[in-house]
Formats: structure tokens, C-alpha cells, sequence
């Protein structure tokens, strides 16, 4: 009986530790949401995409050093680098020239610090995903690597490739947070799926790096997309279901 009285002790503490840490990161991530440098479209998918929610669940801290691929047009760059600005230090790789181009010279963003620019995206003639070449991400000790709703557009041999590289950006212990749209299992491709990714194959190819599965969030499921409609539909723009993935380098 004390032994279970103990655990449940140690596992509240440690629920509550958790959230102490994370309470500095939400302060600076709600300022991030509100600065001027975010437009109307990304302050509009906020309550969809949950960043707080997500980033907390990652375990994003403001000291850790964390890497962002294929960041986009910067939507969570925006909300990261605010974040690590002081104390951390945040690396954006792949495809990253428009964001730091978008960034560059606003206040606040003058520590993100671009990467593997020898990185080349490219799709092959009559080709529907792109291939991926790198020699590595440049950085050996990140905390987390980030990657959100980029999965699908890689062919297999990029998705090894930008597996393999986060594996060897990381730290032991580091985290790899991977975010796609959730496409049925074992569904071959076609017109209405392309933007879509099977999570049990995520998980295979992402274990097969050498990561460890360690948890999935409910944040994301929409339990009203029924999967049968391309992403950019509008019966299911902005409620896709999406699986929200946790893996850590052992």
C-alpha cells in the first residue's frame, strides 16, 4: 500500500514539475501568438493547430538548442524562435531560404540560424513526392527536431534521408516530433489521399532510424473527417485529422 501511495505521489509531482517548466514557455509562446509579425491567415489557424498544447507536449523548453525542417512559410517559426530567443537557440533546415529571407531584419528573429543549405529538394519527371539529398543537418546535439505536416510530400528515400539526419542531430534522449495528415491504413495512393500519410508506416520507417515510439497525442484526431478527401477539400480544410507522434533517440 505505501509503495503505491508512493507512486502516485511521484507520478503527481512529476505532472506538476512538468508543468512548472513549461509555464515560462507558455508566457512567451502567447506573446509570440499576438506579435504583429504573424498575419491574420496564421493567427486564424491557431485554435485548429493548438501550439501551445503541441509544443508542451513535445516537451519544448526555452534552454533547449531545436532544430525546424522544412519550416514553410514560418508558421511555427514564428511562434519558436520567440521562445528560444534568449536561452535556447533554434536551427531551421530544408527548404528554409523563404522563411529566413520573410524574417530577416524583423526584431527577435536575429539568432535563427539557417542550416544544411546544401540540402536539394527535387521531384523527378512524372514524379508525385520529392526526393531528399543531404550530408547532414549540421548539428550534432539538438533537443528536438521538428517536423510539421511535411511527412507526405517526401518520397521513400527522402523520408529515410530526413529520418536518418534527425537521428544523428539529436541527443541521446532527444526528441523527434513528427506531425502529418492521417491517411487510412495501408490505403494505396490516389487522387484524394496525396497530402496524407499512414501512421503505422510513419512509425515503421521512423523506427527503422533507430528512434523509440514514445507517445502519441489526441490533440489533432477529428473524428468527423472521415479520411476519404484530399487535404485542401473544403469539407475538411482546417479539420483534418492529423497524427501528432512523439519519438526519442535512444
Amino acid at each position: 500500500m505505501q509503495r503505491l501511495l508512493f507512486m502516485i505521489f511521484l507520478a503527481v509531482f512529476s505532472a506538476t514539475a512538468s508543468a512548472d517548466a513549461f509555464d515560462g514557455v507558455k508566457s512567451k509562446l502567447e506573446a509570440a501568438m499576438a506579435a504583429e509579425v504573424r498575419t491574420d491567415q496564421e493567427r486564424a489557424r491557431d485554435a485548429n493547430r493548438q501550439p501551445v498544447q503541441t509544443l508542451e507536449f513535445f516537451g519544448l523548453r526555452e534552454d533547449m538548442r531545436v532544430l525546424e525542417l522544412l519550416p514553410g512559410g514560418g508558421w511555427y517559426t514564428k511562434l519558436l524562435a520567440p521562445v528560444l530567443h534568449d536561452k535556447g537557440k533554434l536551427y531551421i533546415a530544408i527548404g528554409a531560404g523563404r522563411t529566413a529571407q520573410a524574417l530577416e531584419g524583423v526584431p527577435g528573429f536575429d539568432r535563427v540560424e539557417v542550416v544544411a543549405e546544401d540540402a536539394t529538394i527535387s521531384r523527378p519527371e512524372g514524379a508525385r513526392l520529392f526526393d531528399l539529398e543531404l550530408d547532414g543537418l549540421g548539428v550534432e546535439d539538438a533537443d528536438i527536431v521538428f517536423t510539421f505536416r511535411n511527412y507526405h510530400n517526401l518520397s521513400e528515400s527522402g523520408r529515410k534521408a530526413m529520418n536518418d539526419a534527425s537521428f544523428a542531430a539529436l541527443k541521446r534522449g532527444g526528441v523527434y516530433a513528427v506531425v502529418d495528415h492521417t491517411r487510412r491504413h495501408m490505403e494505396a495512393d490516389n487522387p484524394e489521399n496525396g497530402r496524407r500519410f499512414d501512421p503505422v508506416l510513419a512509425i515503421k520507417e521512423i523506427q527503422a532510424a533507430g528512434f523509440v515510439f514514445e507517445d502519441y497525442s489526441p490533440l489533432h484526431f477529428r473524428a468527423d473527417d472521415e479520411l476519404r478527401y484530399e487535404v485542401g477539400r473544403r469539407s475538411v480544410t482546417g479539420n483534418t485529422d492529423r497524427w501528432t507522434l512523439k519519438f526519442r533517440k535512444p
